[in-house]
C-alpha cells in the first residue's frame, strides 16, 4: 500500500488536485477540487493509486461477487478496481437525472455488491446505487474510493473504504471568505454536464 504523503504527491503531479472557485455538485462553494479524471488519464499513475486502494478492499471485505460505480466519475475506478479483484464490475448512469442500470446491466439477487466511486464528498451517488443493489434484493457490502473528501454532510453512515481522506473547506454562497468571491466559479463536477 502507498502512503498519504505519496498519495498527495501523486495527485499533485497528475493536476488531479486544482485551485480556484468551484461549485461542487452539492451546491457548496470551495477554493479546491480534486479532479480524478486527470489522475485517471495516467494510467501507471491510477494503477498505483488503485491497486493500493484494492489491497485495503480486500482487508475489509471477505466477499464481493461484484462491483458497481455511477457514471461518470466512478466508471474507470470501478473498472480498475472490479480488474484487479477479478470481480464483475458494472456501472449506473443518470437518465432523467436518476442512476439507472442500462446497456443490459443487471444485480441478481443475494449478490454482496461494493459501491466504488472516485471521490466521496456527501455521499449522494454512491447511495443512489445503494438503492438500486437494494431494489434487485441484493446486499452492499460497503463503499470505496479513492478520495474521502466527506465530512459532517455525509449521507452514508457506513465505513469507507478510502485511499486518502481529503479535507477541504466548502461555503455556502452567503458565507464566501472574500478572496474566494472574488473569483469566477466553475462547476466541474460530471452532474452537471448536460450532453
Amino acid at each position: 500500500m502507498i502512503s498519504y504523503k505519496e498519495s498527495l504527491k501523486i495527485l499533485k503531479e497528475t493536476n488531479a488536485l486544482l485551485e480556484g472557485h468551484f461549485i461542487l455538485s452539492s451546491g457548496l462553494h470551495s477554493a479546491q477540487y480534486i479532479q480524478c479524471a486527470k489522475l485517471l488519464s495516467k494510467p501507471d499513475k491510477a494503477q498505483k493509486i488503485c491497486s493500493s486502494l484494492a489491497h485495503k478492499i480486500q482487508e475489509k471485505f471477505k466477499s464481493i461477487d461484484l462491483v458497481i460505480s455511477p457514471a461518470i466519475g466512478g466508471i474507470v475506478v470501478g473498472y480498475e478496481i472490479g480488474r484487479q479483484l477479478k470481480k464483475e464490475t458494472i456501472f449506473a448512469e443518470r437518465s432523467d437525472g436518476i442512476l439507472n442500470l442500462r446497456r443490459g446491466f443487471e444485480i441478481a439477487k443475494n449478490l454482496n455488491v461494493l459501491i466504488v466511486e472516485d471521490v466521496i464528498t456527501t455521499g449522494k451517488s454512491a447511495l443512489e446505487c445503494a438503492h438500486i443493489v437494494n431494489k434487485c434484493k441484493s446486499k452492499v457490502l460497503g463503499y470505496a474510493c479513492i478520495i474521502d473528501r466527506s465530512s459532517s454532510n455525509l449521507l452514508i453512515k457506513d465505513t469507507i473504504v478510502s485511499q486518502i481522506k481529503f479535507e477541504i473547506n466548502t461555503y455556502t454562497e452567503k458565507n464566501l471568505p472574500a478572496d474566494l468571491s472574488k473569483i469566477i466559479p466553475i462547476k466541474p463536477g460530471s452532474r452537471n454536464i448536460n450532453k
